[in-house]
């Protein structure tokens, strides 16, 4: 591609980055944390692109006055002529090159989905155990994240829940027995390294459940646990007493491992 392309094509994806910032639209692919390094990568872009059209612009400028003043002179034409015939000719630019673009127009017109029950189901949890816990209010229903749950009903033995009213929220998955559990997929950087941690539903569970639909589960600890088909890792159980489904949150995955 030739450099107007070439800065053309750096401006959309500066504007596509810009765009992401601005909007939930990033939350699909870094966590939020990272929204001003991703608003000032699609600054500098959009500057750099801009400068190099800048720049070619005044270098073609430049070139044609340089190439006026050269055939005004005696013996001037000659010479161009001679210099013109010893530049290399310039192939031009497939037209396929032009299919770059296709993916910026797709990150700006179309949003994707977050990974689900799909990507759940075939990889093992990745429960990690903490180096500690958050401090929790000693009265009222408790509201923990699925791997805020997960980490102390296994690793903490359930000291800090037993006997408190819990509310979780996730999505639902189905496992090959049809068995349900409550998932959120959990990153580090961004959505190309997410995991699942998985809490396994018992107690009073709706009859019909759809995978990757959001509920927000509410219930207390149980001590049973099972292991994860995929790599064996472990599973808590949850005890449900009511279960409410609700909307896709904005931002559907759990950060709170890197807090």
């Amino acid at each position: 591609m030739n450099r107007q392309a070439q800065a053309a094509v750096l401006f959309l994806t500066g504007a596509a980055l810009l765009h992401a910032g601005c909007t939930d639209l990033y939350l699909r692919y870094v966590k939020a944390g990272l929204r001003p390094m991703l608003l000032l990568s699609g600054a500098v872009l959009m500057a750099t692109a801009l400068a190099t059209a800048w720049y070619e612009y005044r270098a073609g400028k430049e070139a044609g006055t340089e190439g006026g003043e050269g055939a005004g002179t005696e013996g001037g034409e000659g010479a161009g002529k001679e210099a013109r015939s010893e530049r290399p000719t310039p192939h031009r630019e497939p037209r396929i090159s032009w299919l770059l673009t296709l993916p910026l127009f797709a990150l700006i017109l179309v949003a994707p989905p977050a990974l689900g029950s799909y990507s759940a189901m075939r990889t093992g949890t990745a429960l990690q155990q903490p180096y500690g816990y958050n401090s929790l209010p000693p009265k009222g229903t408790l509201d923990l994240s699925v791997v805020d749950y997960a980490t102390r009903a296994v690793y903490g033995r359930g000291r800090t829940i037993e006997g408190r009213q819990l509310r979780i929220e996730g999505f639902v998955a189905l496992d090959q027995a049809g068995r349900p559990y409550l998932v959120r997929m959990a990153l580090n950087c961004c959505a190309a390294d997410a995991q699942p941690v998985k809490i396994a539903l018992t107690g009073t569970i709706p009859p019909v459940l759809r995978p990757d639909k959001w509920l927000k589960v509410t219930g207390t600890y149980t001590p049973r646990t099972t292991k994860d088909p995929v790599n064996g890792g472990p599973i808590p159980y949850f005890e449900v007493t009511d279960a409410k489904p609700i909307p896709t949150p904005s931002d559907p995955y759990d950060e709170t491992w890197n807090t």
